[in-house]
């Protein structure tokens, strides 16, 4: 069986390496897992590659840990299940599985950590999972009610995610904004959804964004912490704004001085490593895995997918990403021999 597993680390600001090193015996609890495809988070992986993040974080798990070069990192990997300890069930021999780990050709874990992958999903859509828990997680805080307005700014893969799950509802009206034509392109082929530019320097008063009637309920998504003022002005009295964003150690003037005192905004923070203390009497991770799973088999998010990179060509992928990013999607790693 595998004996080396090629892993991407994160070595300065704008430098990162592909290292091969011999993986540990395999432990009687253990099994062994060879990857076949995993996705670059886009949002949380750009902080780590341009050294915007804070050395402390919260990880996905809700576990605060040390952040610092050199760094494994990512949290999406599929894989199948090549070997397991004697001390393993069986069933798990050959199973294709989701697990979040960093970005890694082979890796051993202990089958707790795994998550079974349905039978009616890809690799490709399952790779999505992540992304697809913090939509649901999202749209849950948001709490959506019958013939709100909606509008959520920042269509990059959560954000295209959540306003599908949004295009679900019985809304009166489901907007989105993004700087980029080809994210607001596959949001627009969302079914009830107006798209709009959000670089434009009249974006607010155009007539069919602004009108008289503000939004009850805005999600912010675009990672730009700049773009909550524009949230602030399109939400109506008594709105709720949703910030999903993870800013990192970026910074922006926000406009508190002006109508949003009177105006009785709740702004909430979202984060998928926990889940909101109004749903955790009757929800937990398990039950929301199993609505996501549902979304993805229902939504097929590997559309979006607009570019696969062997992962000895990781560089490149983060640079399209950080230089070009009005060309992407979603960004896959594809794992030669193991596919």
């Amino acid at each position: 069986m595998t004996s080396k597993a090629r892993t991407l680390h994160f070595i300065s600001p704008k430098k990162i390496e592909v290292r091969e090193a011999a993986l540990p015996s395999l432990r009687e609890d253990y099994v062994l897992v060879e990857t076949t495809r995993s996705v670059i988070s886009a949002g949380t992986e750009m902080l780590v590659y341009r050294g915007q993040f804070p050395n402390i974080a919260d990880m996905h798990d809700g576990v605060s840990s040390e952040m610092n070069y050199p760094l494994a990192y990512g949290y999406a990997c599929v894989g199948r299940v090549v070997e397991i300890g004697k001390a393993v069930n069986g069933k798990w021999l050959g199973k294709l599985v989701f697990a979040f780990h960093p970005h890694s050709s082979s890796f051993i874990i202990h089958p707790s950590t795994l998550i079974p992958i349905p039978e009616s999903l890809s690799d490709e859509n399952a790779c999505f999972l992540p992304n697809m828990e913090t939509a649901v997680n999202l749209v849950q805080d948001g709490a959506p009610i019958l013939g709100e307005r909606v509008l959520i700014f920042g269509q990059g893969i959560v954000g295209l995610l959540t306003t599908s799950l949004l295009s679900e509802f019985p809304l009166e009206k489901l907007a989105t904004a993004d700087l980029y034509k080809l994210r607001r392109n596959a949001s627009s082929e969302i079914s009830g959804v107006t798209s709009f530019d959000s670089n434009i320097l009249d974006f607010k008063s155009e007539p069919h964004v602004y009108t008289q009637e503000k939004f009850d309920l805005t999600f912010e998504l675009s990672g730009s912490p700049a773009a909550l003022n524009d949230a602030i002005e399109l939400t109506t009295f008594s709105g709720r704004i949703i910030v999903g964003s993870w800013y990192g150690e970026k910074r922006a003037e926000i406009d508190l001085g002006g109508t949003f005192h009177r105006s009785r905004i709740r702004l909430i923070s979202s984060q998928v490593s926990s889940i909101s203390p109004e749903l955790s009497g009757r929800w937990d991770k398990t039950r929301r895995f199993d609505v996501a799973w549902k979304a993805l088999e229902r939504i097929k998010p590997e559309k979006w997918v607009t570019h696969r990179f062997p992962i000895e060509e990781a560089d490149k992928a983060y640079q399209l990403l950080d230089e070009n990013p009005q060309e992407t999607l979603q960004v896959i790693f594809e794992y030669g021999k193991n596919i």
